[in-house]
């Protein structure tokens, strides 16, 4: 009789383990329902090229001033943008929109900065907005932000952007390349 409640014990453990209250471990792979890449490009005010910046220095730390990005890996700088979204990596095409927002150097260790921006399109081709939100750990060859949301063309969008650093002049110009997958479209 013992015997028997064992095995039945262990065949009702059995048929537990396989419902849904115990889920597989089996992870599922996820495929993006729409990937676009762009460039955008970064051209930081520094006290003579007022006529070309897209980007300038709010925030300084009281060691640092609004002209010069602070030392100590910038920390505490904080960077407002309007920068131009190509489809290569030309700043001199015909940009499709308009990358807009904020970056925070965060951390007096390392160089990283904290970013929330949109890119905003206008063009033939795509309306509305993909925003974008997370931290960038700058010295990574490549990092992941998140697509927190969209606007018209990408209405309610989620998804991932993986950044890279293309090209870089000192402390005044960078250009960015990003990889958008999106794996909510609408």
């Amino acid at each position: 009789m013992e015997a028997k409640r064992v095995i039945l014990a262990l065949f009702l453990l059995f048929l537990l383990s396989k419902s849904s209250a115990f889920p597989s471990r089996k992870s599922r792979v996820h495929k993006p329902c729409k990937r676009l890449v762009f460039y955008f490009h970064d051209i930081i005010y520094n006290g003579k090229n007022s006529k070309n910046a897209t980007a300038a220095i709010v925030g300084a730390p009281a060691w640092g001033n609004k002209t010069i990005l602070a030392n100590q890996n910038h920390f505490g700088d904080l960077v407002v943008f309007d920068d131009p979204i190509t489809l290569d990596n030309d700043l001199h095409s015909a940009p499709i929109g308009r990358a807009q927002g904020i970056y925070v150097y965060d951390k007096k260790e390392i160089f990283t900065a904290w970013l929330g921006f949109s890119f905003v399109f206008n063009s033939t081709e795509h309306k509305g907005s993909i925003n974008f939100a997370g931290a960038d750990p700058l010295m990574n060859k490549t990092r992941d932000v998140s697509v927190i949301g969209g606007t018209g063309d990408f209405f309610m969008a989620r998804g991932i952007a993986t950044l890279m650093t293309d090209a870089f002049e000192g402390e005044v110009y960078f250009r960015l390349r990003v990889d958008i997958q999106l794996y909510e479209c609408w």
